[in-house]
């Protein structure tokens, strides 16, 4: 396996886990407090650095997209 989709798979992970942590932030916390929106925060800009680096890799040469069929 590739540095770059191991690379990916981290990112997923993080965003996974962001997502997670503030639906979890959401019940705990009644709205008391800005724990969800900073988790929230956190993983629209994972989701955007992700796509970016992608799109620099296909760009550069470093991910090589291919069709369906292989």
């Amino acid at each position: 396996m590739s540095i770059s989709k191991i690379l990916i798979l981290l990112f997923l992970a993080a965003i996974i886990y962001n997502l997670g942590a503030s639906l979890y932030f959401m019940m705990a916390d009644k709205g008391g407090s800005d724990r969800m929106l900073k988790a929230l925060v956190k993983r629209i800009a994972l989701s955007v650095l992700l796509i970016v680096l992608i799109i620099l890799g296909i760009w550069t040469g470093i991910i090589q997209p291919h069709g369906l069929g292989g």
